[in-house]
């Protein structure tokens, strides 16, 4: 339900997965919500569905320092008051150890997770230190937090963000703006299969045998977070699927003992 307007909130990566319905879901709650990606097409699409609440499209890509600050600046007037940064764009490509890693792939993955979300941060932040209050929201991943095998830059981009988050509360100390890190786990949206190289088959095998979380799940995460009242900072949140102990490892299926164990005397 549509509670009137609650604040302006930009969400970056929100053509698809955790960006589409966290859109969706704080303006089903009253936000006036900015919604930028790089994808025109899927940006129509979002806003066509949610045609009776404040949803407006931006197009970009947030690497593009020049070009975001270009269209921040353009922004309609009832857009222009920003209240709160959801920096949800990201991605992941490749599970090639470091040793074979492949150069564009982390490239892209730095130039996205890391420079993209301080080129939002730069941008938006001091309007918020201006106005005295607000939030950030940064998407980070419980790869930043555990190792596995393959995860390597993509999981260094995450523990950049982690550790940005707790930096950023440190130095936003009395200004009245908060920041929160989400680290989700395992969630079927199109990560998987972007980091595949669109190899769908591949992609569904990422969450065989499991019930892995979905972009719902991270949307209402990043609701509670903003609707905390103002002297309460969630500073992390970690959510993984109940079959997912840690990382993106899993633990095997329990089998019952085919013999008898035989003991040793003492």
């Amino acid at each position: 339900m549509n509670n009137g307007n609650r604040g302006v909130v930009f969400v970056s990566g929100a053509s698809s997965g955790f960006g589409m319905r966290t859109t969706a879901l704080l303006a089903t709650e009253g936000y006036h919500v900015i919604a930028a990606a790089r994808h025109r097409d899927r940006l129509e699409d979002l806003c066509a569905k949610n045609t009776d609440l404040a949803v407006f499209p931006l197009e970009v890509d947030v690497r593009d320092r020049e070009g975001l600050a270009q269209s921040v600046h353009r922004l309609p007037a009832e857009f222009r008051d920003v209240s709160a940064v959801i920096n949800n764009a990201g991605l992941s490509k490749g599970f090639e150890p470091v040793q074979s890693g492949i150069w564009d792939n982390w490239r892209e993955m730095v130039e996205t997770n890391v420079v993209g979300l301080l080129n939002v941060t730069n941008l938006l932040l001091p309007r918020l230190v201006e106005r005295g209050s607000g939030h950030v929201v940064n998407v980070g991943s419980i790869a930043g937090n555990y190792p596995y095998l393959g995860g390597n830059v993509y999981a260094a981009t995450k523990a950049f963000v982690h550790q940005l988050t707790l930096n950023m509360r440190a130095d936003l100390h009395g200004t009245g703006v908060r920041a929160s890190c989400i680290a989700p786990g395992k969630a079927e949206t199109e990560f998987a299969l972007v980091r595949h190289g669109g190899n769908r088959e591949l992609a569904r095998e990422t969450y065989r045998g499991i019930t892995p979380l979905d972009a719902d799940d991270v949307a209402e995460a990043v609701s509670w977070c903003l609707s905390r009242p103002p002297h309460v900072n969630i500073t992390m949140i970690e959510i993984m699927p109940t079959d997912q102990p840690f990382s993106l490892g899993f633990v095997p299926p329990r089998t019952e003992p085919t013999g008898t164990a035989k003991g040793t005397d003492l």
